[in-house]
């Protein structure tokens, strides 16, 4: 029996024909969108180098949220199954991170695990053709992972043969909502959070990969999907006058802005409609997280996370990083879970004070670590994971230690502003300048004592703003064949902004070439970024001083030594 798209290898009606290895075990992941592919992923790796395993995928097409799963299926590369012929399979062992769909259909034990922290928010159970057990008051939606509703099958009898729990607290919880699946539960912790526990030593490395610099603060923006979140239009709708109050009010070379967005977010409006509606942000320096490689590291790196009610928020709460609540509702969780508690106690961002204060208030704080709750049982969740899965699988576990996979390094991804800079400078004596540099849109504070000047990257949207520069500058390779050469390129500008005093061409993360108006080619190396380097040699020499006099630049609290050397 065949359907339309149907794979013959290495299953289906004459797989035995055209497969190489065949008396196999099959397990089989259900994808449900990309939000649960990424803990299935977590757990991937336990039937590594088992020649007894044969890995399946299927996506039952329940979630309404399916964008991106075909992509990421293809990436992994592991045989696609059609949800018609995964039930009509026998397999091994299922392993799921969602109740969606026609679960208990597939022809196998089930294992059910988390796809956050716990099981935490409520949801009602959608129209997946087929009943669910009992009721629930017309105002409460049942908890999601957590209720009979979600738990139990039309006979009453549980979905899962194996529900994965991170925690007794949840065990407490499922004992007295849903006792029919007590049986059924087993505390292995959780992979997720073992992961990021086990990557907390890079935390530099992906510091840099981000391009923070020495004093600079990496401030994570983390939001959830649904109305209710930090990016949700809600009661609230604080994002669009939050991100650019963020980049007029917090001086770039002191803070690093990066946002991580729920994969409901990215795949439910679109990649490309999520880069438009941030457009300007980014611009400014915002970095948008990978919502699949990236988000665990970003969040080991982070200095302070803007957040919700979601998961990964409360995963930065565990790190002990301070964390304010741009979005707060309770509605939404399950009172006794852990998550409302954090929710309804954690610090509150002030939408409508001034941002750097409550920052450096909340750096200040000691930090409450919620670390408790996410794992009894931390670093232990691969041995106890493939144990649980051998077991349901009736066969020996492999005789070599269970690992999970270790957080990649992300690429390099610093931050390019390409929007005009407003740039107040401050001459501080013996070789010293202290450079602020804003990306806007908003009116920039200013102090009494400072210079302002205009900073504007070549490839700016403003192109209006090019022939009222006072800097021009942009980043690049030093052999770049397009622009000759920096001095070329840097000539070029000079002479097509008769207004500009100093172009600067950035060829990498410590060094730029600039000339002068004077025409004095120099290469300028620093620990800030070279593009403020140059800002304050401009301060500098405005000044009447000697470039090679500067030799030091202070952004914030932190000093950078310089050097200015003819090129």
């Amino acid at each position: 029996m065949t359907g339309a798209g149907w794979i013959r290898v290495p299953v289906g009606d004459d797989a035995a024909r055209w497969a190489t290895r065949g008396r196999v075990e099959r397990v089989l992941f259900v994808v449900h969108n990309v939000t649960a592919a990424t803990r299935l992923l977590d757990v991937l790796p336990l039937f590594h180098d088992d020649f007894r395993v044969q890995l399946l995928v299927t996506c039952p097409g329940s979630s309404a949220f399916e964008a991106g799963v075909r992509e990421l299926l293809a990436e992994v590369g592991v045989p696609v199954v059609p949800w018609e012929q995964a039930i009509a399979t026998p397999v091994a062992l299922a392993v799921s991170a969602s109740f969606g769909g026609q679960l208990r259909a597939v022809s196998g034990v089930l294992a059910v695990l988390s796809h956050g922290v716990g099981y935490t928010k409520r949801l009602a159970t959608p129209d997946t053709r087929h009943p669910t057990a009992g009721g629930w008051d017309a105002g409460t939606e049942p908890v999601f992972g957590m209720s009979r509703e979600w738990l139990l099958d039309g006979a009453g009898k549980p979905l899962a043969d194996a529900l994965v729990l991170s925690h007794p607290e949840q065990y407490d919880r499922l004992r007295r909502v849903c006792p029919e699946a007590a049986p059924t539960a087993v505390v292995a912790g959780d992979p997720c959070w073992d992961r990021i526990l086990a990557a907390r030593p890079y935390r530099d490395r992906f510091r840099r990969a981000l391009g923070v610099r020495e004093g600079q603060r990496l401030v994570v923006l983390s939001s959830t999907w649904n109305p209710e979140s930090l990016f949700g239009d809600g009661a609230e709708d604080v994002l669009p006058s939050l991100l650019p109050r963020l980049t007029s009010e917090l001086p770039s070379d002191e803070y690093r802005l990066a946002a991580i967005l729920h994969p409901n977010i990215w795949h439910g409006h679109g990649p490309g409609q999520i880069r438009a509606w941030l457009d300007r942000a980014r611009r400014a320096g915002l970095t948008l997280i990978d919502p699949l490689h990236g988000w665990r590291q970003a969040l080991v790196a982070a200095d302070t996370v803007i957040g919700d009610h979601g998961s990964v928020t409360y995963y930065a709460a565990a790190l002990g990083t301070p964390v304010l609540l741009g979005a707060a509702p309770l509605g939404g969780l399950d009172p006794e879970a852990p998550v409302h508690e954090f929710v309804r106690t954690a610090p509150r961002l002030d939408v409508t004070g001034p941002l750097r204060p409550q920052l450096d208030t909340l750096t200040a704080e000691r930090p409450c670590r919620h670390a408790e709750f996410i794992s009894s049982v931390p670093g232990e969740s691969a041995p106890r994971l493939r144990r649980l899965f051998y077991d349901l699988i009736g066969i020996p576990e492999p005789d070599w230690p269970a690992r999970l996979e270790p957080l990649p390094l992300p690429p390099h991804e610093p931050a390019t502003p390409t929007v005009p800079l407003l740039t107040l400078t401050r001459l501080l004596g013996s070789g010293e300048v202290r450079v602020a540099r804003y990306a806007g849109p908003h009116p920039t504070p200013r102090t009494d004592d400072a210079e302002a000047h205009l900073a504007v990257p070549e490839g700016t949207r403003e192109t209006d703003q090019l022939p009222l520069a006072d800097v021009v500058f942009r980043y690049g390779t030093a052999d770049d064949p397009r622009f000759g050469s920096p001095a070329d390129w840097a000539a070029e500008v000079l002479d097509r902004y008769p207004q500009c005093s100093l172009a600067a061409y950035v060829t990498g993360p410590d060094s730029c070439v600039v000339r002068t108006r004077a025409g004095d080619v120099l290469h300028l190396r620093t620990g800030a970024d070279p593009a403020a380097a140059a800002s304050a040699l401009h301060a500098w020499l405005a000044a009447g001083r000697s470039p090679t006099e500067l030799v030091a630049i202070r952004t914030g609290a932190t000093l950078h030594q310089a050097t200015v050397t003819p090129a």
